[in-house]
């Protein structure tokens, strides 16, 4: 009974074993927890600020921040942290750091009940404020008790303004998209029976819908930028290809062909500038939806909706968007097609002047040869010259010597033949042998 202390109690849970952990299993974790929904009471007043940040900005605003977290005597966000919240004058101030954008978030208590008053004293955005880059989102959010008075109307544009029920009528929403004289669009919430939860939930979402519509509309300026040139390549490409039905010659190819790589050039150029922003273009057009989903929106008679105004301003310019891209694609492969067969007519042409130029070098060979094989029977007559001439001196010098030889003419008429035979077998001898070897050359 001794090993009875080392068996677990009842409703007492055993000790896990020591895994090894994913190095993200933290932050895979804690991701399902980030940016969670803060309760919010009424009446509450939540300004917004959003700025274009690269790389540089983004790890420079960190430290910035964390230095602004330390003066106020809390920590600051880890150099890895992409979320972080600070108790700031009453209320929150949260910091969010997205892959090209980065938000400053703070609510605080409305001054007073009415719609748009003046805006605290206290909150963060004065002159301490140390903006990370170029402004593209500022947002003013007011929550306040639905009291059933329209007098909240005179600070909207009536042509824009757009009035809507969130949560099943728990409150209404109202906005028109335009900056008032602070820069600041401006949304007012008048909540009837939501939760704290439940208005926390709304306002993120609406500042999330305001951040990420401004940000996919940055699309629509980049085709606007690009439609010029799109349609200067498309009408120089009709160009060029009506040309090759023309065309004739190489060098006449190779012009089109040049001509066709600088437009390809071109183009691969400014879809490649543009890829990353039509793409972030459309994965915030999805966020926009998705939220506008998700804040269970109604209708109210006689009003304009909120997905009824984006979905007529922000549509037409995500099609836009995908217009241009699509123009881009296909550019590219009648680029890419044309391109082929014009360098398959070069080719050709190529191999036609290939084809002349081995068919001189033939005649040239042939030539060649036969002026080889007249030199080689000269040679032999030559060389049988030379050789019979040296027996004629040997066939003197015998007869002067007093041996018995016959005439030095009949030596010699008798050698001509014999010489003029080794000679011509000879050289036969050395030509098989080498065209032999070159047999042997080409197999290997």
């Amino acid at each position: 009974m001794d090993g009875a202390s080392d068996v677990p109690k009842k409703n007492e849970a055993a000790p896990l074993p020591d895994f090894e952990a994913h190095p993200l299993r933290d932050s895979v974790l804690g991701e399902v927890h980030a940016r969670p929904f803060r309760p919010i009471s009424t009446p509450r007043i939540v300004l917004l600020y959003g700025f274009v940040t690269n790389s540089e900005q983004s790890v420079q605003d960190r430290e910035w921040f964390s230095e602004f977290c330390g003066s106020h005597g809390a920590p600051g966000p880890g150099p890895s942290a992409r979320y972080h919240t600070l108790p700031f004058a009453g209320g929150t101030l949260s910091w969010e750091r997205h892959a090209e954008f980065t938000t400053y978030t703070w609510d605080g208590a409305a001054p007073s009940d009415e719609p748009f008053g003046t805006l605290p004293s206290n909150h963060p955005f004065g002159k301490a404020f140390r903006a990370p880059g170029q402004l593209i989102v500022a947002t003013r959010l007011d929550v306040l008790d639905d009291t059933s008075s329209d007098s909240w109307r005179r600070n909207y544009d009536p042509v824009s303004l757009t009035f809507f029920s969130v949560q099943n009528g728990a409150a209404s929403v109202a906005t028109d998209f335009r900056p008032d004289g602070n820069g600041l669009t401006r949304y007012l919430v008048l909540n009837k029976t939501m939760t704290p939860i439940q208005t926390g939930a709304v306002t993120q979402r609406l500042l999330e819908i305001e951040t990420y519509r401004n940000l996919a509309l940055l699309g629509l300026f980049e085709a606007n930028r690009l439609q010029p040139s799109v349609g200067s390549i498309e009408s120089e490409l009709v160009e060029l290809t009506d040309k090759m039905q023309d065309s004739a010659g190489l060098d006449a190819n190779r012009t089109l062909l040049d001509k066709l790589s600088r437009l390809a050039a071109s183009l691969e150029a400014g879809a490649a500038a543009s890829s990353f922003r039509f793409g972030a273009s459309r994965a915030y057009y999805e966020i926009v939806n998705a939220r506008l989903k998700s804040l269970d929106e109604s209708h109210i008679a006689g009003e304009l909706s909120m997905s009824g105004f984006l979905n007529r301003r922000l549509g037409p310019a995500m099609r836009t968007c995908q217009s241009v891209e699509e123009r881009q694609a296909n550019l590219s492969r009648k680029l890419a097609r044309a391109t082929t067969l014009l360098r398959t007519r070069v080719d050709v042409d190529l191999e036609q002047q290939n084809r002349g130029l081995l068919q001189s070098m033939n005649r040239r060979a042939r030539l060649q040869l036969r002026l080889q094989q007249t030199v080689e029977g000269l040679s032999v007559a030559a060389v049988s010259y030379y050789i019979v001439g040296l027996f004629s001196y040997i066939a003197k010098g015998a007869q002067d010597a007093g041996w018995p030889v016959p005439a030095p003419g009949v030596t010699t008429a008798i050698a001509v033949p014999i010489v003029v035979a080794g000679i011509w077998i000879t050289v036969r001898n050395i030509r098989k042998r080498h065209a032999e070897s070159d047999k042997q050359s080409d197999k290997t």
